[in-house]
């Protein structure tokens, strides 16, 4: 009995906490709100007294984005770039995370440069970031754009976290049978790990979808241009943006929300993760 009252009194606290958080929640969700109701209607921010519920909504500023500017080219290119930096951070990261969950000598100092490079800012790098792009041969190209985003350092650490979870013995197991090391990873590490490989790819996608400085340096015509990049030129294209802008941001930022929200359980789970274990 004693056992029951202290499961119901959790239960309890956990409602009045959820309670809580709902006037936080819908407090972060007016400005998206707002985005979209201005996107649907095209009214001045400035009226007063403000309209909560849209008078009239449409889509005609959704299709004078879609014809104002090549909005498919610069789709294409966003979603190209985004899926060569999700596979590339995946791969390069799941590999480096399995070399520092294994253990090795000198890891500590490896560890410690790692960390210490994330104090460094982009806006730092981007120089040799971009000479270096051009030697490559890489500039005005899909592949170019995401090179700098191609492994990050704090998915190295989640999928560390994660594969120092599994237990050792099964990797040796897994080596006694013949495996190779990257079939270890693929058939073992990675499809028990999946919250940080949904965390990873989530936190790929959303960075390089939002990347703007980067794809500005490398990006030498209209036709290589990226979204954000669509979006600051679309300012220059249509006089009236009171409505269009804020559709073209919707626009912008429709698939990052889908992929949070098609990830969410395990993003949140491979943060968690990431967080309590070393």
């Amino acid at each position: 009995m004693a056992g029951d009252a202290a499961l119901s009194r959790r239960g309890i606290a956990k409602w009045l906490a959820h309670l809580a958080l709902l006037p936080a929640s819908a407090l972060m969700l007016i400005p998206f709100y707002w985005l979209l109701k201005t996107s649907l209607t095209g009214e001045n921010l400035f009226v007063y007294p403000p309209r909560v519920w849209p008078d009239d909504p449409n889509l005609f500023h959704f299709v004078d984005v879609w014809y104002a500017v090549p909005f498919i080219r610069y789709l294409w290119n966003s979603v190209l770039v985004s899926a060569l930096a999700v596979v590339s951070n995946v791969v390069l990261n799941a590999m480096a995370g399995y070399a520092l969950a294994q253990g090795f000598r000198g890891q500590r100092g490896i560890v410690l440069l790692l960390l210490s490079s994330m104090m460094i800012p982009f806006q730092v790098t981007v120089v040799p970031a971009y000479l270096i792009t051009r030697e490559l041969g890489l500039l005005n190209s899909h592949l170019g754009m995401a090179l700098p985003l191609s492994s990050t350092i704090v998915c190295i650490f989640l999928f560390k976290a994660s594969f120092s979870a599994i237990p050792r013995s099964l990797t040796e197991a897994a080596r006694i049978d013949g495996m190779s090391e990257w079939r270890i990873i693929r058939e073992i590490h990675l499809p028990l790990s999946k919250a940080a490989v949904a965390t990873n790819v989530v936190l790929a996608f959303v960075w390089s979808w939002n990347s703007f400085l980067w794809p500005l340096l490398v990006a030498r015509d209209q036709q290589m241009q990226t979204l954000p990049l669509g979006l600051a030129a679309f300012l220059s294209v249509v006089e009236d943006t009171s409505g269009a802008l804020y559709a073209f941001c919707v626009m912008v930022l429709m698939p990052g929300l889908l992929v949070f929200l098609m990830a969410q359980r395990h993003f949140i789970a491979g943060l968690t993760a990431g967080a309590t274990k070393g």
